[in-house]
């Protein structure tokens, strides 16, 4: 079918993902082709199986090129990209094998959980996902939740007021490290750059109420830290940040008036991505770009518990040992290593450290000078746009052709990295863009190639080799070691030649954060002139180090995330089966009998209980309660006074209430009642539920205050929530309840009413979703006819059905 047939070590590969682990298997070993193996077994079951990529480029590729071998087996595929409606996600959804980014995964899982009908929903049961590239999407991603969100308060011009205090403010400069520390110069803020934190020094707190006082934003005597000013302390940190840690061209550019995001880990742009707790507006206003209106959460999951809901889980990368330990404490993914179908050839060198930027950027000229002239083809990889470009004006300077591929060429990226292997050729490119595509040397053979096209790739195909093979230049060290080792990876593909070599300086971030003090004291005993290197095992090991602190805290921060979502996480489980429940039935109305019986007794119980003497009885509380918040106007003290026991009152209540809702289906008809009442029940779970997660999004961000209390914010978060989740619970039912009772409904009324209104919210907020990373999907609004029943109308000096005893016209008319 393809020409194409599985090596022993790619049929290593498939077992390893059949069994629920994580393949790691080098650059060009085929891990595309691997994944078939264990796609096609488990598509038998004719639960599904999700092919999980990085980007709608990659899973449109795969989904095209196997889709041959799976339709050869009488397999469907379907593919889902950003783009789709709906209708034809459900399509795909429905596919034996499905090809899909994991955001668009992610994002139609909380949109299925906000559809307001089952027939609206996109996917079927999470059953098994083998993710390419498993690192970048369960490792550098965990840490980014996925969120769908519409618009909240805009606070702009708090936004621009601080924006414009923060200048004022001076770094508190330091020296040493823990208990250590030595203030040099005090000042208003301090930087922790290891974790990347920014805090307020007591001076700086003072310097920050004493202008808010000033300037009329907070009040004479007040603390910053009030529970009334947490907001306020909370755009103080976000603007700190924005200047303080996140830099132009490196965390993010600006483009047409909106600061887009760079992927730290791919040096992509994330159009549409924002980052949360007002750091993004912070940065708007920083950069002097119309600031767009914070967001609420409407819902939320990170991919470590989305991929956690799958039967079975597996992975596929060329980077996944030095992660294996996470692996298996977050996803309960075992880590095998498959050996390469060919011994690799590649030659790593050893680091060279200069003391200085410019000798660095000096010595890698040098070397992809004399690469070029010799025929080998270079990729340069850098960790930033801003240090492409720098590099890239580098070698303009000395006239060297080279390509730049970083977020600003995305649109070229495939075209640009399918050259990168001819002969001579120089590639910039930042961090890992142009993963999941392989770089082949002597260049891309073109598809349908004549005879005379074959053989002229072949003569530079060889060539290349002659030069050495691809020749990989790393700017500086990464974060992760995994990282580095991605770059390395792109050359040696399949045991063919190459050479990598990684060029540092004392000023790159990683050495200057972690390594620096103890490497300048040694290059200083050893004499290093302008210009000289040094490269030797030990400066391996302490780079090595410092990038295992670092892996570390990242883990630390990746497992402390977790442990707040796996709290929201289980409610979101509860509320969403509880959606599931009233979407997957007709008739609700032993639901909502059950839930009015147990907020009416809830209710009585608070103003008349058996056990209290009876002129301790707030009988006039209860009646006020039942006719503002229910319209029902019973004669409680009228029925007291004929000597109805306690039990006997509370049933008549019920009774009464039950009595007001048969009469409503008598007008409309059983069939619209029950549309009506899923309808607000439904609406009424949405709408609680989103203020559930904003009041949490406000624990969360308060919670962490409660530390400088000797409490564990963790903890705190746990306990509070546990008891904000009960009350959303009860508020739940009480307001379905108020609601379904108070509602006036005649013949025209109909559960589209409601739908139509729930639809029209939900259009809104999808239609602001593009803050952060969802296309603009419009929901649709089921649309359901009625048969509407008529029934005789009941006259206006007629005894109310209700039971109240009064005239329709004073009770429910």
């Amino acid at each position: 079918m393809l020409g194409l047939r599985h090596h022993d070590v790619q049929m290593i590969g498939g077992m390893v993902l059949n069994d629920g682990n994580i393949a790691e298997m080098g650059t060009g070993e085929g891990k595309t082709l691997v994944a078939t193996l264990p796609a096609y077994l488990n598509a038998l079951s004719g639960s599904g199986v999700h092919v999980v990529t990085v980007n709608d480029y990659l899973a449109a590729r795969d989904a095209q090129w196997m889709g041959k071998v799976f339709n050869f087996l009488d397999l469907s595929v379907g593919i889902v990209t950003s783009s789709m409606p709906p209708e034809d996600k459900q399509v795909a959804y429905a596919c034996d094998i499905v090809y899909a980014t994991n955001n668009e995964l992610g994002f139609d899982y909380l949109r299925d959980n906000m559809a307001f009908t089952t027939e609206q929903k996109v996917q079927r049961e999470l059953n098994f996902a083998i993710i390419d590239e498993v690192d970048s999407i369960l490792i550098d991603e965990a840490r980014t939740p996925l969120i769908i969100s519409g618009p909240a308060d805009d606070y702009s011009a708090v936004y621009q007021a601080i924006n414009k205090m923060i200048p004022s403010f001076n770094k508190q400069t330091e020296s040493g490290e823990g208990k250590e520390i030595v203030i040099k110069e005090a000042g208003d803020y301090t930087v922790d750059e290891k974790h990347k934190q920014v805090f307020l020094t007591d001076d700086g707190h003072a310097k920050a109420e004493e202008m808010l006082i000033n300037a009329g934003a907070l009040p004479e005597g007040a603390s910053l830290y009030d529970a009334s000013n947490i907001l306020l302390m909370q755009h103080i940190s976000s603007a700190l940040r924005a200047h303080v840690l996140f830099q132009k061209d490196v965390d993010y550019i600006v483009q047409e008036d909106e600061v887009v995001i760079v992927d730290e880990f791919t040096g992509r742009t994330m159009p549409g991505r924002r980052w949360s707790e007002g750091l993004h507006q912070a940065i708007e206003a920083k950069e002097s770009v119309s600031i767009k209106k914070e967001n609420q959460t409407l819902a939320s999951i990170t991919f470590q518990n989305y991929f956690r809901l799958y039967n079975k889980l597996s992975g596929m990368t060329g980077t996944a040992d030095t992660e294996a330990v996470e692996f298996q404490d977050i996803y309960a993914l075992e880590t095998v290593v498959v050996p390469p179908n060919q011994p690799s050839t590649r030659n790593d060198m050893s680091d060279q450290i200069y003391l200085t930027l410019e000798e660095k950027l000096e010595a890698i000229a040098l070397d992809v000078e004399s690469c070029q002239k010799s025929g080998q083809p270079v990729l340069v990889g850098t960790s930033s746009i801003e240090n492409s470009e720098a590099i890239s004006a580098l070698l303009e300077q000395r006239k060297i052709n080279h390509e730049v591929l970083n977020a600003k060429q995305h649109e070229r990226e495939a075209q640009i990295i399918a050259n990168a292997g001819s002969i001579g050729a120089v590639t910039i490119a930042t961090n890992m863009a142009g993963r999941g595509t392989d770089i082949v040397l002597g260049g891309k053979l073109v598809e349908d190639a004549n005879d005379k096209q074959k053989a002229d790739w072949a003569e530079q195909h060889e060539a290349v080799i002659q030069a050495g093979g691809l020749h990989i230049v790393g700017t500086e060290r990464n974060e992760s070691r995994r990282v580095d080792n991605q770059l390395r990876g792109r050359s040696g593909r399949q045991g063919d030649v190459g050479s990598t070599r990684f060029y540092l300086s004392l000023e790159d971030n990683l050495m200057r954060i972690f390594a620096s003090e103890k490497m300048a004291a040694m290059m200083q005993r050893l004499g290093m002139e302008k210009g000289e290197a040094i490269e030797h095992k030990m400066v391996n090991r302490a780079i090595e180090n410092a990038q295992k602190k670092v892996e570390g805290m990242n883990f630390d921060a990746r497992k402390h995330l977790l442990e707040y979502d796996d709290v929201a996480n289980d409610q979101r489980r509860v509320i969403y089966q509880l959606r599931d429940e009233l979407m997957s039935v007709d008739d609700v109305q032993d639901r909502f009998i059950q839930i009015r019986e147990g907020v009416i007794g809830d209710l009585f119980m608070g103003y008349i209980s058996a056990e209290q003497a009876e002129e301790d009885w707030d009988v006039e509380g209860l009646y006020n309660a039942l006719k503002a918040d229910y319209s029902a106007d019973f004669p409680l003290q009228q029925w007291l006074d004929e000597g109805v026991d306690v039990d006997e009152l509370e049933s008549r209540i019920i009774q009464g209430l039950g009595a007001i809702c048969d009469y409503k289906e008598g007008i409309v008809g059983a069939e619209s009642m029950r549309g009506f009442e899923k309808a607000v029940m439904l609406q009424t779970l949405d709408h609680y539920w989103k203020e559930h997660l904003a009041a949490m999004d406000y624990l969360r961000q308060s919670v962490n205050l409660r530390g400088y209390a000797q409490k564990n914010p963790t903890q705190e978060f746990k306990r509070e929530s546990f008891t904000m989740f009960e009350s959303l619970l009860d508020t739940i039912n009480i307001e379905i309840v108020k609601s379904l009772s108070s509602v006036t409904i005649n013949e025209n009324t109909n559960a589209d009413d409601v739908e139509q209104q729930n639809n029209e919210e939900a259009q809104a907020q999808h239609e602001a979703l593009g803050t952060t990373g969802v296309d603009d999907h419009e929901v649709e609004a089921a649309t359901q006819e009625d048969e509407q029943t008529k029934v005789e109308k009941v006259g206006r000096n007629e005894p109310c059905p209700c039971g109240s005893g009064k005239k329709y016209k004073n009770c429910h008319g």
